[in-house]
C-alpha cells in the first residue's frame, strides 16, 4: 500500500532529524502502525527524502479514507500531531539533552531546542512560511509588518462539531503545563509533540518553550507553573532579569495586566521573548531624565509613538528598585490635563508592559506605560486603534506590537489583493460588501498616488505599514508632540 511508503518516509525523517535513533526504527514503524489502525507491515525499499507537510498529508490522506479523521483541519491537525508525538523523545530526554547543551552556552541549548521544535512539526514550519512580511519606512525607524497566515482558522464543521463535544476544564489553558504530551480535542489542540523546559525565576517554577506561531525570530514564551492570573509588579521585574541572566542573548518582555492593552491571554501569568531586534530597542534616547533617587541608573524617553522610559544599569537590584518606584508611581497617577486617569468608579486604569534585555553588559528595561481608558467616543479604549483604522486593525495592541511588530488579520492577504484589483479597474468601492470599509482610506491615496499594476502592491503594503505606525501613536498615553511631551515629564518630576 502506499500508505507504508509514506510511513517509512516519516520514520527516515524522524532518524534524520535526531528524534528517533537507528535502534528506534522497528519500534517507530510498530507505533505509526498502530495509530493507523494496521497489523501488517510490508517494507518499502527505501524512504524517500522528501518535505515533512508532503509525507503526513499522504498518511493524513489515506486515514480520511480509512473513516480514522474527519477531512477538516482541525481533526487532521490532531491526527497529524498525534503521529509526531510517537516518534518525539519523552520530557525527560529533551531536558537532559537540554541541559547537556547548556552546559556548553545557552546559545547552544536554545539553538537545539529551537531546531527540535521545529523537527518534531509543535511549530510547523511550512505554515510559517506561508505568512506575508514586509518593512515599512517611518519616522519611528523600520517597522514590521505580518500578515499571519500561519495559524490556522477554525474550520465551520469543526466548530459545530466542537459544540457538541464534552466540554472539559483540562488543560486549564493553553500555556499550562499540562499541556506537554496532552491528546487535545475539537476546542484544545494537540500536544503530544510538545516539550516544554524547566526555569527557576525569582525562586518559582516557570517553564520555557517555543511559540507554534513564531511571530519573528526564535519566539519564545516562559510561562507560570502555577495557572495564575497577569501581574505586573516588582516580581515581574525580578523574574525577567533572572531570566536574561539565565539567557543573555534573549530580550524577554510581559504584556499589560489589564483588559484593552494587555494580550489575548490574562488568565495565566507568562512571558514572551525570543532572538530579534525590535524597532523600539532600536530606537534611541530622545531626551535623558533622571529618576529622584536613582542618579546611578541610566534614564531616558524613548524615541517612539508609545510612551517609553528606557532604564539601564548593571546592578539589577537598583534597576528593579527604579523600575518599581516608577511602576507604583504610574499605578495611582491622574492627569486631568492629559486625559489620564488612574481610577474611576473604583476601577484601575494604569499598567506597564515592561520588556527587560541586556545591552552592552548591562541590564536595561523598557517600561511602557500603558492606560485602558474608554470613553463614549473611543468606547474599545481611548489608548487604543481608533475606528478609523479598524479596517486594518482593531485588535489590542499587546507587547509584540508595542515593540513595533504588527501581528495583523489574515483577512487582509486577500482584502489588498481585491483592493488592488479594484483600484486599478476603478470600481465603486463603496457598494462592494467586504472593500466598503477601506473606501475612505483608498480614496485617500488615490489623491496621493498614481496606481499602476507595477506599484500597487508595493503601495498598499507601504501605506499599511503608515497605518500601523499611527496604531501605535493612538495607543501612545503621551503623544510626539510638545504637549505630549511636556505631560510625560510632568509625570517623571511627579516621582520626586
Amino acid at each position: 500500500m502506499e500508505v507504508y511508503q509514506a510511513i517509512m518516509d516519516l520514520v527516515g525523517y524522524a532518524l534524520d532529524t535526531g528524534l528517533i535513533d537507528k535502534e528506534d526504527r522497528v519500534w517507530a514503524v510498530n507505533r505509526l502502525l498502530d495509530a493507523l489502525h494496521l497489523s501488517d507491515w510490508e517494507e518499502p525499499a527505501a524512504a524517500q527524502e522528501r518535505p515533512l507537510d508532503e509525507i503526513l498529508k499522504d498518511i493524513l490522506d489515506w486515514a480520511v479514507t480509512q473513516g480514522l479523521v474527519a477531512d477538516d483541519t482541525t481533526s487532521r491537525d490532531l491526527f497529524d500531531t498525534e503521529l509526531m508525538g510517537r516518534l518525539t523523545p519523552r520530557p525527560s530526554q529533551v531536558r537532559r539533552t537540554f541541559s547537556e547543551k547548556y552546559a556548553l552556552s545557552p546559545e547552544a541549548a536554545t539553538d537545539w531546542y529551537y531546531q527540535f521544535s521545529q523537527n518534531t512539526d509543535y511549530i510547523r514550519r511550512y505554515r510559517i512560511e506561508r505568512d506575508k512580511k514586509w518593512v515599512t519606512d517611518t519616522p519611528y525607524g523600520q517597522l514590521d509588518i505580518t500578515i499571519n497566515l500561519s495559524k490556522p482558522e477554525k474550520d465551520p464543521r469543526a466548530i459545530a462539531a466542537a459544540k457538541s463535544a464534552p466540554q472539559s476544564g483540562y488543560p486549564k489553558c493553553q500555556l499550562c503545563a499540562e499541556n506537554e504530551g496532552y491528546a487535545g480535542r475539537l476546542n484544545h489542540p494537540a500536544r503530544q509533540n510538545h516539550r516544554v523546559i524547566p526555569v527557576t525565576i525569582d525562586g518559582q517554577d516557570w517553564f520555557f518553550q517555543y511559540s507554534p506561531y513564531v511571530y519573528y525570530k526564535e519566539h519564545c514564551i516562559v510561562f507560570n507553573g502555577q495557572h495564575v492570573p497577569m501581574k505586573i509588579d516588582r516580581s515581574t521585574f525580578r523574574k525577567q532579569l533572572d531570566f536574561i541572566q539565565q539567557f543573555p542573548h534573549y530580550f524577554v518582555g510581559s504584556n499589560a495586566d489589564l483588559p484593552i492593552v494587555g494580550g489575548s491571554i490574562l488568565s495565566h501569568d507568562h512571558f514572551q521573548g525570543g532572538r530579534y531586534t525590535f524597532a523600539m530597542e532600536r530606537a534611541p534616547i530622545e531626551r535623558e531624565v533622571t529618576i529622584p533617587g536613582f542618579d546611578d541608573v541610566e534614564a531616558g524617553i524613548v524615541k517612539w509613538p508609545m510612551s517609553v522610559i528606557r532604564l539601564r544599569c548593571g546592578d539589577d537590584n537598583r534597576l528593579i528598585d527604579c523600575a518599581d518606584k516608577i511602576l507604583t508611581a504610574w499605578r495611582s497617577y491622574t492627569d486631568e490635563a492629559a486625559c489620564i486617569y488612574a481610577y474611576t468608579d473604583g476601577e484601575p486604569h494604569n499598567t506597564i508592559t515592561p520588556i527587560a534585555r541586556m545591552r552592552e553588559g548591562q541590564f536595561e528595561l523598557d517600561l511602557v506605560l500603558r492606560n485602558n481608558l474608554t470613553s463614549k467616543e473611543y468606547p474599545l479604549g481611548i489608548y487604543h486603534p481608533h475606528q478609523e483604522l479598524h479596517h486594518i486593525k482593531k485588535e489590542n495592541i499587546g507587547l509584540i506590537e508595542v515593540m513595533g511588530l504588527a501581528v495583523l488579520p489574515a483577512r487582509l492577504k486577500t482584502e489588498l489583493s481585491d483592493l488592488a484589483e479594484a483600484i486599478l479597474a476603478g470600481r465603486d468601492l463603496r457598494s462592494d460588501e467586504v472593500l466598503s470599509k477601506h473606501t475612505d482610506w483608498a480614496e485617500e491615496l488615490m489623491r496621493r498616488h498614481t496606481f499602476t499594476h507595477e506599484n500597487v502592491m508595493t503601495i498598499l503594503q507601504d501605506e499599511v505599514g503608515k497605518v500601523f505606525a499611527t496604531v501605535l501613536e493612538h495607543a501612545g498615553v503621551y503623544k510626539c508632540t510638545e504637549e505630549g511631551r511636556t505631560a510625560f515629564l510632568r509625570f517623571i518630576a511627579s516621582l520626586a
